[in-house]
């Protein structure tokens, strides 16, 4: 039996929300609309050093202004350590965390080496013996060795071999904050998410992220990761790159705008309440929902 479902939008307050970031909570918002769920909002500001005072309250207003309603009230990661810190401490419960001593310009391109992976059979707490004598500066998730499948809504069939291809990931900084990836595992299984509509660029994540919420005892949410828009460069569309910002005084040009880019055809509505309600119908058509592809 599939759960109710609850879709969320997720930003991180680094600067407004452009282009880009429209396609993404355009088509979230759809999915949980078309799938009569919930949509929840989450202020990703767990990258402190990269959080820009105030965009949060200006993201908030331009979702308001482009007749986005999210469900509940916004939550904010900085109000959630407490949680992370409890995730953290039931994987080194498990053996599934260990300290790294490792300083990245020490690394070779590509996947971790396992500089500080515990030998087999050892407390992984404890570290590689070889790291012993150094300070622990990161903590590493220890990884599952195997393909990790599953199947995006968008893209079909997915794998990756996250030991190969990444190696054991971080969870814990060396500036002592939270890695994104636990904290958005923690946060999804927290609230419930069942159902993940994000970026192309965000893919690479979702083995990482089943592995770790499989070892936190969270069921692993669906996914759909849609196109990402690019620059004349051919770069990502974002706010490292100082893509400018949505101009949202003329809601209905950004949403005609952000449908087209999603590859749909122009609708004929005059106002954002009726695209809202033509886009949702033609989404319900295009991605129906079907209960047995739950993860």
């Amino acid at each position: 039996m599939s759960r109710p479902y609850v879709g969320r939008f997720a930003p991180s307050p680094s600067g407004p929300l452009h282009a880009g970031s429209l396609v993404a909570a355009m088509a979230s918002h759809l999915d949980a609309r078309a799938h009569r769920g919930r949509w929840l909002l989450r202020i990703e500001d767990i990258d402190e050093p990269r959080t820009v005072p105030g965009a949060d309250r200006v993201i908030l207003g331009q979702l308001e202004a482009l007749g986005l309603r999210w469900d509940g009230e916004p939550v904010w990661q900085t109000a959630r350590h407490r949680l992370y810190e409890r995730a953290f401490g039931r994987l080194r419960d498990a053996g599934r965390v260990y300290g790294c001593a490792c300083v990245r310009r020490e690394l070779p391109p590509g996947p971790y080496p396992g500089t500080c992976r515990p030998p087999t059979g050892s407390a992984a707490p404890g570290g590689h013996p070889a790291a012993a004598s150094r300070p622990i500066r990161s903590w590493r998730f220890l990884v599952e060795p195997g393909v990790e499948t599953f199947t995006d809504r968008w893209l079909g069939p997915q794998s990756q071999d996250v030991a190969a291809e990444v190696g054991d990931f971080i969870v814990r900084r060396a500036d002592g904050l939270w890695a994104y990836q636990l904290a958005v595992v923690v946060d999804d299984g927290d609230q419930g998410v069942t159902d993940v509509v994000r970026g192309a660029d965000l893919l690479d994540s979702t083995a990482r992220q089943r592995q770790l919420a499989r070892a936190l005892g969270l069921p692993a949410p669906r996914v759909l990761h849609v196109p990402l828009i690019l620059d004349a460069a051919g770069h990502k569309l974002s706010k490292q790159n100082h893509a400018p910002a949505l101009d949202v005084s003329r809601p209905l040009e950004c949403l005609r705008a952000a449908w087209k880019a999603l590859g749909f055809a122009d609708l004929p509505a005059a106002t954002p309440q009726a695209f809202w309600l033509e886009a949702t119908a033609h989404w319900a058509r295009r991605f129906e929902p079907d209960p047995a592809c739950r993860a």
